[in-house]
C-alpha cells in the first residue's frame, strides 16, 4: 500500500472506531438510567450520558483528523509515538491507544507550535487534504531537518497534483459557504497561546478583520471546557455575540469541536426582562449609556431606605417584644455600612430585628417553635417595609424616567436630564414602553437589588461597541470569573463606541486584563486589506494595521447604481462561494427586489445560505459576518447614514473572503480615494 491509501485505511478504522462509541454511548444512556445511587447522582450522571451521547450523534461525517504527528527517538515522553490530530477523541476501544487525540490535549499543541526552529522533538508533521469527506492527499513538513526542511506531498492520482496544492493556504482560501467553520486544522502559533491561556485569566484581544479573533474566542471555550470540565461545570460558559443574525453565523463551531452546552445570546436576549416596545432618541439612549446613569440609579434605589420613625412591638398573646427607634436606627445603619445587595440588606435587617425580638422572648422564658418565628417574622417584614421596603427595579426606573431631578443632582446637565425624562409619563410601570436602553437600566437596578447569577467564563465579540452601562452588565455576570474579550477599535460603528481598551476593560471589571494584538489577516485578501487601512488614519484609533496571509483575492470598483450591482451579482454566479449585497439600510429593500425581479434567488436573512448563495444585507447588521463574495453598494450613502458611518464602511468592506466589487455613482470618500 501506498501512505496514501494506508491513511484512507486509517480513515475507516476511525470512523469505524466513532460508531463504536456512539453505540456505546446511546447503551450507557439506558444503563445509566437504572444505576443505583441518590437521586442527584443519578440525575447529574444521566444527563452526562445522554449530552456525550447528543455529541456523537451530531457528527457530521467529516473528516476524523487533519493532521499528524511523528515524534523523533529522542524524546522522553513520546519518543517514537505517531499521534493523528483531530476535532475529537476516537477511542480504539479495549484500552488501546486512541485513534485520533483531541485537539485540545497537551501533546496536540505541538503541532501548531512546533517549527523548524523548535521541532519539539517532531520529526514530521503532516497536513491532510479532504474533499467531499473523503482523504485525497497529504503534505509532510520535515521538521527535524532545520531550516532546509522539504515538504513531501502525497496525493490521490485521481485529483491531480494540483488538486492538494500546500493543504494549509488551501484550507485558509476555501471558499466560505454556510455558516462559520472551526479554524483547528489552521490555527497559527500565536493564536494558539490565546486559545490556551489559563482559565483565571482575563484577555482583551484586538484583532483586524480577518485576523480570526472570533474563532479564538469560540475554541478558547472549546479548551477551557475540556480543560477544566468540573470547574467550569457550576457556572458555565457564556458567549456574546453583537445579533442574532451573527449568532446564527456561527451557531455550528462550537458543536463540530465537540461542545455542545454553551450558552449562545446577545446581551439585549440575555437583559431582557421585560418586553422591548418604545424606541429612544439618539440623545436618550447616548444618557441612558452612560457610566454616570449607575450613579443616577443608586440614588434612586437607596433614597427608599430612611430612618425607622418608631419602635416595633411585636404582638405575642398578652406580650410585646419591643425593640427601640435607636436599636432598629443602629440595624439599618450597620447594614448599610455592610455595603451588600439592597435585597439582601433588606433580609439582613429582618433578621436581625427578629432576632432582637427573639432575644426578649426567650429572655422572658418564651418557648421559641417555627410558628412562632414564621409570625414574628411576618410581622417584622411588615414594620421593616416602612423604613426598608421591598422594591422591583421596573419600580425605581419609572420613578427616574418621569423625574430624575434629584437622583440626577450634580450628575445629568439638565439638558441631559431633559432626554431621558418621558414627556407623557405613563400612569404605572406597568404600562410603560420600555426601550432597549432600558434594559441595560433595569439589569444595573436588579443588581443593585440581587446578585445575578454569575458564569465560570465569559466570551465578548465585538466588545469595541459595547456602552460602559452594557460592560458593567457583562463584568455582574463575570465578577467571580474571567473574560475573553474580541474587537476591533477600528470596527467601532455605535456612538459610545470605545477609543482605548484600557478604559473599556476597566468598565468591564477587570483591569488588569493583558491586550494582546492579532495583526496577521487569514480571511480577508491583501488587496481589501490594504484599501480597508487607508480608512484608519480618518478613524481616530490607535490600533495597528492588518496585514494579509494571502495573494489571492480580487478588488473591483464600478461606476453604476442598482443595475451595476445587479450584473456583479451575476458575474458573481460564475465563481463558487456565498455572495453578499452590503447596502445602507435605507437601500437594502430596493436592491433585493431589483435581485428579484431580475430572477435571482435571495435568502431570507444575511446569514450566509448553503441553499441560497445570494443574501442581501443591511450594513448595520453585517459585522462578524463573512461571505466568498461582496458587493458593495455606495459607500458614500454607508458613511453618511450614521455618525460612526466610516467605521460601519470600514467593517463592510473587510467582509469578503474572496472578491470585492465596490459599486458606486456617487463620489467615493476621499480616503478610499
Amino acid at each position: 500500500m501506498t501512505p496514501l491509501e494506508e491513511e484512507q485505511a486509517y480513515v475507516e478504522r476511525c470512523r469505524e472506531g466513532l460508531r463504536r462509541m456512539l453505540d456505546g454511548a446511546r447503551h450507557n444512556v439506558v444503563i445509566g438510567e437504572t444505576v443505583a445511587g441518590d437521586r442527584y447522582s443519578a440525575e447529574r450522571l444521566g444527563r452526562h450520558l445522554k449530552s456525550l451521547a447528543k455529541e456523537l450523534g451530531e457528527d457530521d461525517g467529516g473528516p476524523p483528523f487533519f493532521g499528524r504527528l511523528d515524534f523523533g527517538p529522542d524524546v522522553s515522553e513520546h519518543a517514537g509515538q505517531r499521534y493523528h490530530i483531530g476535532r475529537r477523541h476516537v477511542s480504539a476501544g479495549s484500552g488501546g491507544r486512541p485513534l485520533v487525540i483531541d485537539w485540545r490535549a497537551p501533546v496536540s499543541r505541538t503541532f501548531y507550535q512546533a517549527s523548524a526552529r523548535d521541532p519539539r522533538g517532531v520529526t514530521v508533521r503532516r497536513r491532510f487534504g479532504w474533499a467531499g469527506g473523503e482523504l485525497t492527499g497529504f503534505e509532510d513538513e520535515h521538521l527535524d531537518r532545520g531550516l532546509d526542511r522539504r515538504v513531501d506531498r502525497g496525493v490521490d492520482p485521481g485529483v491531480g497534483r494540483g488538486g492538494a496544492g500546500r493543504i494549509l493556504t488551501a484550507e485558509i482560501e476555501r471558499p466560505r459557504v454556510g455558516p462559520m467553520r472551526d479554524i483547528v486544522a489552521t490555527i497559527q502559533p500565536e493564536q494558539d497561546d490565546l486559545v490556551r491561556a489559563d482559565l483565571e485569566e482575563s484577555l482583551c484581544v484586538q484583532g483586524g478583520p480577518g485576523t480570526g479573533k472570533t474563532a479564538v474566542g469560540l475554541h478558547r471555550a472549546a479548551y477551557l471546557l475540556y480543560a477544566h470540565r468540573k470547574r467550569l461545570s457550576r457556572g458555565g460558559v457564556l458567549v456574546l455575540g453583537p445579533n442574532r443574525a451573527f449568532l446564527g453565523y456561527i451557531s455550528a463551531v462550537l458543536p463540530a469541536l465537540g461542545e455542545v452546552d454553551v450558552e449562545q445570546t446577545t446581551l439585549d436576549a440575555l437583559l431582557a426582562r421585560v418586553p422591548v416596545k418604545g424606541i429612544d432618541g439618539t440623545d436618550a439612549a447616548v444618557v441612558k449609556h452612560d457610566v454616570r446613569m449607575a450613579e443616577v440609579l443608586r440614588r434612586a434605589l437607596h433614597r427608599r431606605v430612611r430612618e425607622p420613625a418608631e419602635p416595633l412591638a411585636v404582638a405575642d398573646g398578652s406580650s410585646r417584644w419591643r425593640v427601640s427607634q435607636d436599636e432598629l436606627r443602629h440595624v439599618v445603619e450597620e447594614t448599610r455600612c455592610e455595603a451588600m445587595p439592597y435585597g439582601v440588606g433588606r433580609e439582613r435587617v429582618i433578621a436581625r430585628v427578629a432576632s432582637l425580638a427573639r432575644s426578649r422572648a426567650e429572655a422572658r422564658g418564651r418557648t421559641i417553635d417555627t410558628a412562632w418565628t414564621r409570625r414574628t417574622t411576618r410581622a417584622v417584614t411588615a414594620a421593616v417595609d416602612a423604613f426598608w421596603p421591598a422594591v422591583r427595579p421596573e419600580e425605581v426606573l419609572f420613578e427616574v424616567l418621569s423625574d430624575c431631578s434629584e437622583a440626577a443632582e450634580g450628575v445629568l446637565t439638565t439638558a441631559e436630564r431633559a432626554a431621558i425624562t418621558w414627556a407623557r409619563p405613563p400612569r404605572t410601570y406597568r404600562s410603560a414602553s420600555w426601550t432597549t436602553a432600558d434594559l441595560i437600566l433595569l439589569d444595573e437596578l436588579a443588581g443593585l437589588v440581587e446578585r445575578p447569577r454569575g458564569y465560570g467564563h465569559v466570551i465578548v465579540d465585538e466588545a469595541q461597541d459595547l456602552s460602559p452601562m452594557q460592560c458593567r452588565a457583562v463584568a455582574r455576570r463575570s465578577e467571580h470569573g474571567s473574560l475573553t474579550v474580541l474587537g476591533d477599535l477600528a470596527q467601532g460603528t455605535t456612538p459610545w463606541a470605545a477609543r482605548g481598551w484600557g478604559e473599556q476593560m476597566a468598565h468591564l471589571g477587570k483591569p488588569e486584563a493583558a491586550v494582546m494584538a492579532l495583526t496577521t489577516g487569514f480571511r480577508t485578501p491583501a488587496a481589501v486589506v490594504e484599501l480597508a487601512n487607508r480608512l484608519l488614519a480618518e478613524l481616530a484609533v490607535d490600533v495597528p494595521p492588518s496585514r494579509s496571509f494571502r495573494r489571492d483575492g480580487r478588488l473591483r470598483v464600478l461606476r453604476g447604481d442598482d443595475p451595476a450591482v445587479v450584473t456583479a451579482v451575476v458575474e458573481a454566479l460564475g465563481h463558487e462561494g456565498s455572495i453578499g449585497v452590503i447596502a445602507a439600510d435605507a437601500s437594502a429593500g430596493r436592491l433585493r427586489a431589483a435581485l428579484t425581479d431580475a430572477g435571482l434567488a435571495v435568502a431570507d436573512g444575511p446569514t450566509p445560505d448553503p441553499s441560497v448563495r445570494i443574501s442581501v444585507v443591511p450594513a448595520t447588521l453585517c459585522k462578524g459576518l463573512e461571505y466568498d463574495h461582496v458587493v458593495l453598494a455606495e459607500p458614500a450613502e454607508i458613511v453618511a447614514a450614521e455618525e460612526r458611518g466610516l467605521g460601519r464602511l470600514y467593517v463592510a468592506l473587510t467582509r469578503a473572503v474572496s472578491r470585492l466589487d465596490v459599486v458606486h455613482r456617487r463620489p467615493l470618500p476621499s480616503a478610499l480615494t
